[in-house]
């Protein structure tokens, strides 16, 4: 046996500590190493060292390498005053590459843990389509922790490091389990924490998942080249392929538990650009996708993708008896009330939803819990609603590219069909319950800003507005059809110029003095700098209020503005033209370059206008304008303002 590397372990180490770590390399092998798509593995039973033999033995056939392996499994852990039942723990694990060339011969692994030497070691197998057990000797590996001279000390093993064999995916090479696993293990030991949400992908089975998904994503990445809208495509493209396979799989396994081989249909509420709504059709899924606003990249599917244009709003003219599932992906504002809609819709109909805004059923989600994260709570909150719908409700989480992935999923019901009316009742008093919660918040949100006959005060004058009728979502306020840009872009030039200039003024204020004693004739005045909270400090309230109408507010506005400011680290500094020019002629293959002659600058240099001391760069190498003489009109079509 041969020690491979070692990492020393800071004294809050514990022996729990190597679980912990171990378990997220055993369970979720792909967060290391890119090149898997997970895992699977058996329940772990108990055993003593006899029944370890046995179990080896059953599953390797007698072999003369079962000494072997044992005596490396056991090398620094002879303890035979421990041999029972609890010490040793065995699993079997498959590992399931992204890309798999055969069904055959799935690397599969035999896990130990030996629970009183605080160890656990790897064993790999292949198994062929006919059963047949191949062992690889070679790659037989064991993570150690251990104490020496009050120092927990991490050590990686191998049993044949000489023959160590690596295909660079379900066999990675020694090296990188020395450079980048062991690392790993540490940094996950010293943390110890568990997570707020399941481990990924554990409702479906994963190798389903990857088989489905590569075909998926091969079948669909063309769309990338040609993708119309202002969003990035690489993201929204494998995003909506990671969920529709999901959901295939999810629904397959569905078909298998009840018998079925017809194809289960769906709405998708909120569907957006429509792509997951594409997928799912052209996978033979009947159904359709509804949105407040048509999308370019519709006209792009054809004809047997069906998408509507219509706005939604809770009420008995958007039930769906007929339906299995209800799809809200990112749906916003409807997202509470999927479950809602899918239980009016009929005793069998479905929900999936995949929340991202937060939002209640009649404006924004307020937080009430400081003990959990903002994300947490409003996952909490929606299974509530699930519950109080009359749903068993299930978690799970997606492999998609952010960070809002986890999904909720209502496949059945906590009740008989013949207690719907009582259930109902309940969901009527629940939903009565929030909207006075949000009425006595007294947020100037969605609903509440509204007032009148359709606001929340309604409830407190004895209406029941969640059960009036067909109108049972009365004071809900979908999104506006025409989408409004919120990123400080399309506010007025004349408000923008002047929280441009009083900022710059006050950082230029901070080192003033300095500037007006030095010798130095040709000293620039670079400014002091100040943090975001302090910028707010400059601004009167009627500024705040309509930065906070933006998305990411005063700092928005700020990092819009690179000419002037320098944004790093919550701190605004005045931008110097001349270090950022050198820098940037620094980097070999940078693609800024100094204007060429004859550039059109279709802006005035701020600096030139308003620095004291001008423009610290000469006018033929600055981008922008020194005077109205050099400006020239841009080419570009004017941007949309706000008034």
């Amino acid at each position: 046996m041969t020690k491979l590397s070692e990492l020393n372990l800071t004294d809050r180490c514990r022996p729990e500590s190597l679980w912990s770590a171990a378990d997220v390399w055993i369970k979720k092998p792909h967060v290391v190493n890119k090149r898997l798509c997970g895992a699977t593995e058996s329940e772990y039973r108990d055993m003593d060292g006899a029944g370890l033999k046995q179990f080896f033995s059953s599953v390797l056939g007698c072999s003369h390498e079962i000494y072997e392996i044992f005596h490396f499994i056991c090398a620094n852990n002879v303890d035979e005053g421990h041999e029972t039942t609890g010490r040793w723990r065995v699993c079997i694990r498959t590992v399931i590459p992204k890309v798999r060339k055969s069904e055959k011969c799935l690397c599969k692994e035999i896990i130990i843990k030996d629970m009183v030497g605080h160890t656990v070691t790897f064993v790999p197998f292949e198994e062929n389509d006919v059963g047949q057990v191949s062992l690889r000797s070679s790659n037989i590996y064991q993570i150690q922790l251990q104490l020496k001279s009050e120092d927990w000390i991490l050590s990686l093993h191998a049993l044949k490091p000489e023959d160590w064999y690596s295909d660079g995916v379900a066999y990675p090479k020694l090296s990188w389990l020395c450079t980048e696993l062991l690392p790993k293990l540490s940094r996950w030991a010293l943390e110890s924490r568990t997570s707020e949400f399941k481990s990924t992908l554990s409702l479906i089975p994963v190798e389903k998942y990857s088989v489905i998904y590569q075909q998926l994503k091969e079948k669909y990445k063309e769309l990338v080249k040609v993708w119309p809208e202002v969003t990035d495509p690489e993201k929204f493209v494998y995003e909506d392929v990671a969920i529709a396979t999901y959901l295939l799989v999810l629904w397959g396994e569905e078909r298998a538990e009840k018998g079925t081989t017809t194809k289960q249909s769906f709405v998708d509420l909120g569907c957006g650009n429509g792509l997951l709504v594409h997928i799912l059709n052209n996978e033979g899924h009947p159904g359709k996708g509804i949105d407040i606003r048509r999308r370019k990249i519709w006209d792009m599917y054809g004809p047997n993708t069906h998408l509507e244009e219509n706005a939604i709003t809770p009420s008995d003219g958007f039930l769906f008896p007929t339906t299995d599932w209800l799809i809200g992906n990112h749906s916003d504002e409807l997202t509470p009330w999927i479950p809602v809609i899918a239980a009016r819709s009929s005793y069998s109909c479905r929900y999936f939803v995949l929340p991202c805004c937060f939002f209640d059923f009649y404006g924004k989600y307020q937080r009430r819990q400081c003990k959990k994260s903002q994300y947490k709570e409003y996952i909490d909150f929606i299974t509530d609603v699930s519950t109080e719908c009359g749903f068993n409700t299930e978690e799970d989480c997606l492999r998609i590219p952010s960070t809002k992935r986890v999904c909720i999923i209502g496949k059945s019901r906590r009740h008989a069909e013949d207690e719907e009316v009582l259930i109902e009742e309940q969901r009527n008093y629940y939903i009565r319950g929030r909207q006075a919660l949000f009425a006595s918040s007294g947020v100037d949100g969605t609903c509440a800003s509204q007032g009148g006959q359709d606001g929340p005060n309604n409830y407190e004058n004895g209406q029941d507005i969640s059960s009036s009728g067909s109108d049972w979502g009365k004071g809900f306020q979908p999104r506006e059809k025409i989408e409004i840009v919120r990123n400080c872009a399309a506010l007025p030039r004349d408000f923008v110029d002047a929280v441009v200039l009083k900022v710059a003024k006050y950082l230029l204020s901070l080192t003033e003095r300095n500037t007006e004693n030095s010798e130095w004739c040709d000293m620039w005045n670079t400014g002091g700098f100040l943090i975001i909270s302090e910028v707010a400090d400059l601004l009167d309230q009627s500024t705040l209020q309509t930065l906070k109408k933006e998305c990411g507010g005063l700092q928005t506005l700020l990092k819009n503005n690179h000419q002037v400011f320098r944004v790093e680290g919550g701190k605004v500094f005045i931008r110097d033209w001349r270090t950022h020019a050198v820098a940037q002629s620094a980097k070999a293959n940078s693609k800024r370059k100094p204007p060429p002659s004859g550039a059109l600058k279709t802006r005035l240099c701020w600096f030139h206008t308003h620095h004291p001391h001008g423009c610290p760069l000469a006018r033929e190498v600055c981008a922008f304008a020194h005077g109205d003489t050099e400006l020239r009109p841009s080419t570009k079509p004017p941007k949309m303002v706000r008034t």
